[in-house]
């Protein structure tokens, strides 16, 4: 379950996303550079081997540790891509092809500019089809794939179901759940795809063609909230464009946006924009958020977090390795352990959060004191690097601070013991 969202305002553009994924899934903050490749080159996705291209270009991906494609990223000539899963009726429940998050890393290191990358991942999808275990833990795991994808000048909603697939372009804002969204009111589409839903009996025929009626079903969408979660980022977009307020500390409130407003996350739901996993109605858990701000002849400006559940995190600046000469601590190697990563380290942190409702008015405060400062540098008013440096110390600090933890469940709460189970399996507390 994912939120993903996309707001146009006086010349600039911001994305956001939050990567949610199974609870105890590494995500990992990864710089993979440009690279010439020879001829006949092949290139190993997560389950397909395809024909490399001559030149892909250098990338910032925020991806889950063991697998190649990524949740979200941003590419060195400006295109933006982030992914949802969608549950459609053409899933295929047996096979492996290109997962969702291999589609967003190949248009990142194919795409030239938004339309570029989108024709990039449809034409991919139509040639080699989607599909294939998608879980970290649990295998049985398989969805298609809906995707934001913008640079400076524009901006698409793609969605898909199987092969075939609907794109709509984005005016002012946008937001995507993991739900089909678009009705009628598609710009482009795959090839026969009305023949194709007349035949296969998913359109009647009478009346307008919906792709969304046509291929979306009810259980997880419903069990998993998502038409809620779209209507709130929708709702938190609408203001900022009508307000002319989008900024990265409107766009990192949006992404934390909790419908409950209990200390306890315990009382959350699924209809939570960030998200906390709370048992087997509530697998997924925020595990790594993304913003992105895209101006028009300017290098893109990046603030992630590279941790699990944006509320309990710092937002941080995040650059191409060229643009300056700090080594970034947030970036991990595609083939590092688990334990070495940037996210693992935070992870015991994150835990004791969700439980110790001190430890996180602690946490909590200190990271709003810091990410103004973040927030104002990303605004051109301060060093990126100087920030960076800070947020280093403060993940350093907390990391500390909560080492010497001893939890205490609750031996009657459902969700003590969820995580109770989890951090035994993951060796966290």
């Amino acid at each position: 379950m994912c939120d993903t969202q996309l707001i146009k305002q006086e010349g600039e553009t911001y994305f956001a996303k939050n990567s949610d994924r199974e609870a105890s899934e590494p995500q990992i903050v990864c710089y993979v550079p440009a690279k010439e490749n020879a001829a006949n080159t092949k290139l190993q996705t997560t389950y397909l081997s395809l024909p490399q291209i001559a030149r892909t270009h250098g990338v910032i991906l925020s991806k889950p540790l063991w697998m190649w494609g990524a949740e979200m990223g941003v590419n060195d000539r400006g295109v933006v891509i982030g992914n949802e899963a969608v549950f459609t009726k053409l899933v295929e429940k047996k096979g492996k092809a290109l997962l969702g998050m291999d589609l967003v890393r190949l248009g990142l290191e194919r795409g030239n500019s938004a339309a570029h990358a989108l024709q990039c991942i449809t034409q991919l999808l139509e040639t080699h089809g989607q599909g294939g275990p998608a879980g970290f833990r649990d295998k049985s795991f398989r969805y298609d794939n809906s995707f934001i994808i913008a640079d400076s000048g524009e901006a698409w909603i793609l969605e898909t179901a199987g092969r075939h697939w609907v794109a709509k372009q984005i005016a002012n804002f946008g937001a995507i759940s993991n739900t089909l969204s678009i009705e009628n009111d598609f710009d482009l589409c795959s090839r026969g795809l009305i023949d194709f839903a007349r035949k296969s009996g998913y359109f009647s025929g009478r009346g307008q063609f919906s792709f969304a009626r046509a291929f979306d079903t009810r259980f997880m969408k419903r069990m998993g909230c998502a038409e809620q979660r779209r209507h709130a980022s929708q709702a938190s977009l609408g203001s900022m464009f009508s307000e002319k307020t989008a900024t990265f500390a409107s766009l990192a409130a949006s992404l934390r946006q909790h419908a409950s407003h209990s200390p306890h996350f315990s009382r959350h739901s699924n209809r939570d924009i960030c998200m906390h996993a709370g048992g087997i109605s509530r697998p997924s858990q925020t595990c790594s958020s993304m913003i992105v701000r895209l101006r028009r002849d300017k290098f893109p400006q990046l603030m992630l977090t590279g941790t699990s559940s944006p509320c309990l995190s710092l937002f941080q600046p995040v650059w191409f390795p060229g643009e300056a000469s700090h080594k970034q601590s947030i970036f991990s190697d595609e083939g590092s352990e688990e334990r070495d990563n940037f996210w693992f380290r935070f992870e015991r942190v994150h835990r004791r959060a969700l439980i110790d409702c001190e430890f996180r008015s602690l946490l909590c405060g200190s990271r709003d004191e810091l990410e103004g400062d973040l927030f104002a540098s990303m605004e051109g008013s301060g060093s990126i690097e100087d920030g960076a440096a800070l947020a280093e110390q403060w993940h350093s600090r907390w990391g500390e601070a909560a080492g010497a933890w001893k939890p205490a469940y609750r031996w009657y709460s459902l969700y003590d013991r969820y995580w109770k189970r989890l951090n035994r399996m993951d060796g966290m507390l």
